[in-house]
């Protein structure tokens, strides 16, 4: 059997802000058929996971692409890789049978392939909650800045995939929590739906004051954002650095933190990949799980269906227009 395979490629690097003009869409014939005991396995994708940190894969060159081997970049013309949820439909790989859990993809030896145990929850679970931007949000917050109950926690990108987890996990601790977002909605929403003691629109309120301080800040945007922060941090205090958004797409966005605040008030920076904690992962499993069942934590999905809107579900993370884990549903379980 063969299939009309579609796919998203960039045309060119980019090297600012993405723009529909900077990706195409291509088709090519699929046989849907491998030789036994290849280990070549074809999936139907079904999901995927749209995040900002390809565009670093994107630019005709970034320190991060040579950092570490996902982060590597993307030549225009070049299928875009993510991770997600798929069915196999032909399978070479005596491990993975037809039908376990792009439109279709290709995966040969060395490729991540994990059978999925669905655990009562919706597939789009884990590409979002469940799958890396949760295992980032637990390992940030648990692992790298080691919060203490009544601690004052401030995250920013509060709304997105990882900041609304993060703040999620710091309520379930006993910490105070306040979180910035974009919109007088994703405000609303952080403070009456995921129990956020505080949150901000940082469009409208630029002069930053925490009258208590910061014990921990969880950084996903970089920028003057972190500037504010820094100039807030109590003694002791512990920064996270997830991602830096702000500058992911504008060089001038760059900021130097005042570091004679950090060096007096012994302030911790870290930055941390989601892939640095694997070894926390069971416990990230086992806990978010109880959350999610209990009713404690909340996921948050912004979900657009069909390949072909690809490019504007990944320009509108530029454009603050996804609320949670922006997804993208390629075709029907």
């Amino acid at each position: 059997m063969e299939v009309t395979n579609r796919y998203i490629t960039t045309k060119t690097h980019i090297d600012g802000a993405p723009k529909e003009s900077h990706f195409g869409l291509k088709t090519e014939a699929l046989a849907l058929s491998v030789e036994p005991e290849s280990n070549v396995i074809i999936v139907k994708n079904l999901y995927v996971s749209i995040d900002p940190y390809q565009i670093n894969r994107m630019k005709s060159q970034s320190s991060s692409q040579k950092s570490i081997s996902f982060a590597v970049g993307i030549a225009p013309g070049e299928v875009i890789d993510t991770h997600g949820v798929a069915k196999v439909v032909a399978s070479g790989n005596p491990n993975f049978e037809k039908d376990d859990l792009g439109e279709y993809s290709v995966l040969k030896e060395g490729t991540i392939l994990n059978k999925l145990d669905l655990m009562g929850f919706p597939l789009t679970y884990h590409v979002g909650i469940l799958g890396y931007s949760g295992l980032a949000a637990y390992a940030g917050f648990f692992e790298v800045c080691k919060p203490k109950k009544g601690e004052k926690v401030f995250v920013s990108a509060a709304s997105g995939s990882v900041g609304s987890m993060v703040g999620q996990y710091a309520k379930q601790l006993g910490c105070y929590v306040v979180g910035c977002a974009g919109t007088k909605q994703k405000v609303e929403l952080l403070k009456e739906k995921l129990g956020f003691d505080d949150a901000f629109n940082y469009r409208e309120e630029t002069d930053l004051y925490f009258p208590d301080g910061i014990d921990i800040y969880f950084d996903n945007v970089g920028g003057e954002m972190l500037e504010a922060a820094v100039d807030n941090m109590n003694t002791f205090g512990r920064i996270a650095v997830c991602g830096v958004i702000a500058e992911y797409t504008d060089d001038g966005k760059r900021v130097a933190p005042d570091m004679l605040n950090v060096v007096y008030k012994r302030t911790r920076f870290q930055g941390y990949l989601a892939l640095d904690y694997l070894n926390v992962y069971p416990d990230f499993i086992s806990t978010t799980s109880d959350h999610l069942r209990t009713g404690n934590m909340q996921a948050l999905e912004d979900i657009t269906s069909g390949v072909e809107n690809i490019p504007s579900a990944f320009i509108g993370l530029f454009c603050g227009d996804n609320i949670g884990k922006k997804i993208v549903k390629l075709a029907d379980e």
